[in-house]
């Protein structure tokens, strides 16, 4: 009897001596050191900009950037973009070389439709998109020939992209983890904003494959008056353009961890609901040529956000940038962060975020 017992106390001892030896490894040095078990406390940064148009060659290829060249419009921010796990962004428009418009437009001067080259789709890869929202008002200016190309371009450059009926969402694994993507607009033939029942099934769908799900809208009225989020069904020139408020908190209580909206070209507040990050509208990120880029609509963040392996959220920074008639740049003088915090204070004072004045975002619980 007492062998057995000396049995079973060496046996006991062996083992709680392996699983401690077990959690050391060797340092350069030969000696040993504790590692603590950090599968529980992964973080990603996962980085949003809002519209993106390169250039146009219609009406004419006078609304090309500066020597052709679309590099000059972001290549000083490519280190900034893709320094984060997954790098989204709205493109607004279609790549195509040459092709009659779909959309009927009779004066080009108040009609604005959009027709990148296709080798300017380079400087999204150049640049680190890992997700692009097709789900805008413009993707389909130049129809059906333009549409086929820019997803055959996409996919060449291992880009995805969602906001289409045949791509209604997108998922990407990266060291076993699943980042979920989908994107909504008012525009015909996209998943509707509008529809918050189709909505919901979508991310809850997401929810159940991923681990991080990532929702990007294009909704909301335009321009430089509409900078608030009204808690409202929001029209704009006859067309129903969501209620955003309403759309974010619901897509977070069907699975959603970050929000990302664009189509007001302008920047709108920033809210957290329920531990997760909503940015209601990051504006006009590199519209060459074609855009109003005066005031409240040139200034633009690059939107960096950290969250966990649940995407709850854990902090997050405002990058501030501008658009002149060279492109895309740093905004020392952070105007886009002051814009933020002041809409973010007027729009929802209850929030738990934290906004300095250098951009940082805090949980301030």
């Amino acid at each position: 009897m007492q062998g057995k017992l000396n049995l079973i106390l060496l046996t006991g001892i062996s083992f709680l001596i392996i699983s401690l030896f077990s959690s050391f490894q060797s340092d350069e040095s030969g000696l040993k050191t504790l590692q603590p078990d950090t599968s529980l406390a992964r973080t990603f940064t996962i980085t949003g900009v809002g519209d993106i148009m390169l250039g146009t060659t219609f009406p004419s290829p006078g609304y090309l950037p500066p020597q052709d060249n679309p590099m000059l419009l972001l290549g000083s921010l490519a280190d900034t973009l893709r320094s984060s796990d997954i790098t989204f962004g709205n493109l607004e428009g279609s790549f195509l070389d040459s092709g009659e418009p779909f959309k009927r437009c009779r004066d080009t001067n108040i009609c604005y439709l959009f027709r990148m080259p296709e080798r300017y789709a380079q400087v999204l890869k150049h640049c680190g998109f890992d997700f692009i929202s097709l789900a805008n008002n413009h993707f389909g200016d130049f129809g059906w020939p333009a549409a086929a190309t820019t997803k055959r371009l996409l996919d060449s450059l291992e880009i995805r992209y969602a906001g289409i009926p045949e791509a209604r969402y997108s998922i990407f694994e990266s060291d076993s983890v699943k980042f979920g993507f989908c994107a909504f607009s008012p525009t015909a033939g996209a998943p509707d904003v509008n529809d918050l029942t189709q909505a919901e099934e979508l991310v809850r769908f997401l929810s159940s494959q991923c681990d991080i799900v990532i929702v990007s809208f294009h909704g909301g009225a335009e321009g430089n008056n509409f900078q608030r989020v009204p808690r409202a069904v929001e029209l704009f020139y006859g067309e129903t353009r969501g209620n955003v408020y309403e759309f974010a908190h619901r897509m977070i209580d069907s699975g959603a961890d970050i929000i990302f909206g664009h189509g007001p070209h302008v920047t709108r507040a920033v809210e957290l609901y329920k531990g997760r990050f909503i940015s209601y509208s990051l504006g006009n990120f590199c519209t060459y040529g074609r855009f109003n880029i005066s005031g409240p609509n040139g200034i633009a963040p690059i939107m960096k956000v950290t969250v966990d392996i649940e995407g709850k959220f854990l902090s997050g920074r405002i990058i501030p940038v501008y658009q002149g008639n060279d492109g895309v740049r740093f905004d020392p003088s952070g105007r886009v962060v002051s814009k933020i915090l002041e809409l973010t204070t007027l729009d929802f004072p209850e929030t738990d975020l934290i906004i300095t004045s250098e951009g940082d975002i805090f949980n301030k619980n």
